[in-house]
């Protein structure tokens, strides 16, 4: 069985998955075969495996920069919020129920020895395994029953690395308390901390690493500095939209509507790689600015979603946008809400049986039992017209998670072309475009990420605005994210006694 190492947290948000994903790119570098593994994940930011199962996206992000195929066995455990007190629990790739928290918690023991299965055979595979822990481990109150902190390490037998972010204050306060509160045999298996997220010179914190070193009997094994890499994270998805600040250089203005269910936010990521976009996200409390394109993004709970744009003065704005004929576009709740009407008679989403959409796509959506989760490869239509003219027959590719079935009527179009779902060639029809072409809506999850179809956009606008097309210097998003793991890889490894890593990794 190969190796392992784990990573986990003084709290959530400190870096542990940017931090396993730059490990697991360093063992690749050094002629490793590596796997990343996070037994239960919490998050609305999921993908779709080849095989159609669902899985988080650090766990994605982090099979990438191993060089692997995402696998639904590096995460066999997620849990998608709906409420502020429930989430639907997806376990091996398939949805298995909806739970409150008090029923998720005593479930879990039944959860363990088939997560241990898994993580056994995955550890098999390959020579390491560095597994992800969640939140914190000195969450006295979720010891019991634990299957993500301790109680995995105890499963996988891994040494633990504990990761403090010195970035938001008291990093030593929440290691040494961290510490205090583990047990004497969890406290064993901490084999040494990192200090994440440094601003500054790191000889005025050398005193301070030398006195916590002596409190807590174990090594400050690197300081690693902040850095602004592109690469997709685990934090939560306000700091996510918060930190993500407006550029103010660009010429195309790209705005994205934060919402409280928001979903898959890293559809929008590729915007920050293209040099003449100013991106923004339009936080709660926010009005919506003057964009050339509004993206409404997915969501969790899309009729609940709705009822915020409308509540909030949102959706007034978005109907002045559009008199004003810039370009609206929506992805998969996005999509459903710019329709005319949704429909959910099972109570899929909530006890709202029937509601009005925005109605700027004359489509309506009824949300069934059975979710979608599959690969897609697909054309841009003929028929486009308006802002995404000059897009025909442009291939895109992608994946959809929705429970939601759309129906396009007289007064739109559909926007796609389906080629391949999975495995299987198809010719159907996806997604939907108004008949002057500034308002669009797709189930594709990634859409943008195929730079072509991102890049015609976004010279299309240039057009209007009597701008010169450029060629963007990213060709493919797939190899700038290659770059940014290696540029994670090396800072990390600049930053850190690799050494004594091999000799944790190794149990010595």
């Amino acid at each position: 069985m190969g190796k392992s190492i784990m990573l986990q947290g003084t709290a959530s948000g400190v870096g542990k998955s940017l931090l396993t994903a730059a490990f697991c790119r360093i063992f690749k570098q050094d002629g490793l075969s590596v796997a990343p593994f996070k037994s239960q994940n919490m998050a609305l930011n999921s993908f779709i495996t080849k095989d159609g199962d669902e899985m988080g996206r650090a766990q994605v992000f982090q099979a990438e920069a191993a060089g692997l195929e995402p696998d639904v066995r590096m995460n066999p455990v997620l849990l998608k919020p709906t409420t502020d007190k429930k989430a639907q629990v997806i376990i091996n790739g398939k949805v298995y129920d909806n739970m409150d928290a008090v029923t998720y918690h005593e479930f879990k023991p039944q959860l363990s020895n088939m997560i241990k299965d898994i993580y056994d055979k995955l550890a098999n595979e390959y020579d390491a395994v560095v597994l992800e822990g969640a939140g914190s481990p000195a969450e006295i109150n979720l010891r019991e029953n634990d299957i993500v902190n301790m109680g995995m390490a105890n499963l996988s037998d891994s040494p633990v690395v504990i990761i403090g972010d010195i970035d938001r204050g008291g990093v030593f306060a929440s290691l040494a308390g961290t510490m205090l509160l583990l047990t004497e045999e969890e406290r064993k298996r901490v084999k040494g901390v990192i200090i994440n997220k440094f601003r500054g010179d790191v000889e005025i914190l050398k005193p301070g690493i030398k006195m916590i070193e002596d409190i807590i009997k174990v090594p400050v094994l690197g300081v690693i500095p902040y850095s602004n890499l592109k690469i997709e994270d685990e934090d939560s998805l306000a700091d996510r939209f918060r930190n993500q600040k407006s550029k103010d250089s660009g010429d195309v203005n790209v705005e994205v509507l934060y919402l409280p269910h928001v979903s898959n936010f890293t559809d929008f990521n590729v915007f920050e790689t293209q040099e003449d976009v100013n991106l923004r996200y339009v936080m709660k409390g926010e009005s919506i600015g003057d964009p050339d394109i509004l993206i409404i993004p997915g969501s969790k709970n899309t009729i609940e979603d709705l009822i915020y744009l409308r509540e909030s003065g949102l959706e007034r704005q978005i109907n002045d946008l559009h008199k004003k004929g810039k370009l609206i576009f929506g992805i998969c709740g996005g999509y459903q809400i710019l329709g005319k009407k949704l429909y959910d008679p099972q109570g899929v989403e909530c006890g709202i049986k029937e509601i009005d959409g925005i109605g700027l796509l004359d489509i309506e959506t009824t949300f069934e039992g059975e979710k979608i989760t599959t690969q897609v490869e697909a054309v841009v239509q003929n028929n486009v017209r308006g802002l995404l003219t000059s897009l025909e027959g442009t291939k895109v590719e992608g994946y959809e998670i929705h429970m939601g079935r759309s129906v396009v009527g007289r007064e739109s179009r559909s926007l796609n072309k389906m080629i391949k779902r999975m495995d299987e060639n198809i010719d159907e029809l996806e997604g939907a475009i108004n008949l002057q072409g500034n308002v669009a809506g797709s189930y594709i999850h990634g859409i943008f990420d195929n730079i072509s179809f991102t890049r015609g956009l976004l010279n299309n606008i240039r057009k209007t605005r009597g701008l010169d097309e450029i060629q963007s210097e990213v060709t493919s998003f797939k190899e700038f994210k290659e770059k940014e793991y290696d540029k994670l890889a090396n800072i990390v490894r600049s930053n850190i006694d690799i050494d004594k890593i091999y000799s944790i990794l190794k149990g010595e």
